[in-house]
């Protein structure tokens, strides 16, 4: 193989169209875009949605669902988020200065995921069922 002999696949190139070049190259005259209307005119185009005046689709029917406004404040902890703090004694401070809760957060809850095997005292911070029951085995508490 000589570089000067490489040539792409057959059939991979393919010439760009030509419009409006006469009518046998097949897109002459009105160069593919029909008989007049809003789409045959140079900068003729209406934007997403438009339905021609009509009321569009996205407006026409009923708005559903819901974006809690409170979700940013109140973040989710771990078990085994826990269970890597170096420091025994909790609160939300606590878990802001060590990132597990970003710095809007307004309260805290503790979700029984992974696991936990050392003494903590929770102090302001709710906790799951299962969450609860994992740190009072392990030997901590929680103080609200």
């Amino acid at each position: 193989m000589q570089l000067n002999s490489i040539k792409p696949a057959e059939g991979s190139k393919r010439a760009r169209k030509r419009v409006g070049r006469g009518i046998g190259s097949g897109l002459g005259k009105t160069a593919g875009r029909g008989h007049k209307g809003q789409k045959s005119r140079s900068g003729g185009f209406h934007k997403v949605g438009f339905e021609g005046g009509q009321m569009p689709m996205h407006r026409r029917l009923p708005k559903r669902g819901f974006v809690s406004h409170i979700s940013p404040d109140v973040v989710e902890i771990r078990l085994s988020d826990l269970q890597a703090l170096p420091v025994d004694e909790i609160d939300l401070l606590a878990l802001k200065q060590v990132g597990l809760a970003h710095q809007l957060a307004k309260r805290a809850k503790v979700i029984a995921t992974g696991s936990l095997n050392r003494k903590l005292l929770l102090k302001g911070i709710k906790a799951s069922a299962a969450a609860r029951q994992a740190i009072e085995a392990a030997g901590g508490s929680l103080v609200d």
